[in-house]
């Protein structure tokens, strides 16, 4: 039987999606990514418990979430778990768990001031296009390349 690695989000921002191009002008955006749960404890009293996640997003996501997504932003991701090794200056090797997203639903109300976004003419339209981000890529070859 065969493996499943799909991950599925609804959280905010925890700040800018930074982007960088590497490599044939490839451009990659990451981000933290909040998602709070809530339970009660023996009184009754509610406690939220928060998760931070590190999102990657390749090609036109990448852009996407650089244009339209800041600190904040509430985003459905759906990807896959990935986790990358290196090390560090002083020779440790260090390990990050990263969701590679092929796929972002911006969830944030409109703006309802001065600025139009250019989706606002489609009423319907509260959805980043999908992009295959199935297309060839060996992540191996890049990860030594990645300057973050």
């Amino acid at each position: 039987m065969r493996g499943v690695n799909h991950v599925f989000l609804i959280g905010n921002l925890g700040k800018d999606p930074e982007i960088q191009y590497i490599e044939g002008n490839i451009p990659v955006a990451k981000f933290p990514l909040a998602t709070t749960e809530t339970f009660k404890d023996k009184k009754g009293n509610t406690i939220p418990q928060t998760e931070w996640h590190n999102i990657v997003l390749w090609r036109g996501l990448a852009e996407l979430a650089a244009k339209y997504l800041h600190k904040g932003s509430l985003v459905h991701i759906e990807g896959s778990l990935r986790t990358r090794s290196w090390e560090d200056k002083d020779k440790n090797r260090r390990f990050m768990t990263e969701i590679i997203a092929s796929n972002l639903v911006m969830l944030d109300k409109r703006n309802t001031g001065d600025v139009k976004h250019e989706h606002e003419d489609h009423p319907n339209l509260n959805t980043v296009p999908h992009i295959d981000s199935s297309l060839p890529l060996n992540t191996d070859d890049l990860e030594s390349e990645l300057p973050f």
